[in-house]
């Protein structure tokens, strides 16, 4: 289906981002990148997003640097906004459209776990520095209509051959994922304290939906 308004994250897989044949270079600017996000403890890492909020003040998508310094309680905090009706500056995220997004037959934990059986089983290929993008539409959400929720695997340039080997990287990363995801439909009023300069980034970067900053 077609997306008009759709709210987007970018979900780098894996707690190694780089590929065997790479450069030492190459290596050591991913492992430095890696370290100082959550790449490493939790096996992936949010690289970026863009989640709707009104026809008046668009959406709210932060530059890349934002998203460097997370904690796991930054990455818990966003992935609860991502399917929020509240997104105002400091306010506790409702996780209001958790359960049709994330949730479901067809929802976004569904989607995941059909791909975890993948990785479960196949050795063909090794996914390196690869994303999952996860997208809804919070206005066919609020109509009470499917939110049209998906997940889709993205960013190919550093596949690999398995050599029949699992491809624990990225299905250690995509389990971990799936844990936290979890965790926000068995507990959604759990609240984390806010990040600071989460709070300053809702505040100065919006963009409306003629692609004007706000």
């Amino acid at each position: 289906m077609g997306h008009l308004n759709p709210s987007i994250m970018d979900i780098k897989i894996g707690s190694r981002t780089w590929p065997p044949q790479a450069s030492e270079d190459y290596i050591a600017k991913c492992l430095k990148r890696d370290r100082e996000s959550t790449s490493v403890p939790l096996g992936f890492r949010i690289s970026g997003f863009q989640i709707y909020r009104t026809k008046e003040t668009g959406f709210w998508k932060p530059d890349r640097q934002f998203f460097l310094s997370f904690s796991a309680d930054d990455v818990r905090l966003a992935l609860r906004k991502f399917v929020s009706s509240n997104g105002s500056a400091g306010s506790d995220p409702d996780c209001a459209f958790a359960s049709v997004v994330y949730g479901g037959s067809t929802g976004i934990l569904a989607q995941l776990l059909e791909l975890k059986a993948w990785f479960e089983d196949q050795t063909i290929f090794h996914f390196y520095s690869c994303s999952v993008l996860m997208t809804f539409e919070k206005e066919l959400a609020l109509e009470g209509r499917s939110s049209g929720a998906e997940i889709k695997l993205v960013d190919f340039a550093h596949v690999v051959e398995g050599g029949g080997v699992i491809d624990h990287n990225f299905l250690g990363g995509l389990c971990s994922l799936i844990k936290f995801i979890s965790e926000i439909l068995t507990t959604p009023d759990e609240c984390y304290p806010p990040k600071a300069c989460l709070q300053a980034s809702e505040k100065s970067h919006f963009c409306s939906d003629d692609g004007i900053n706000k």
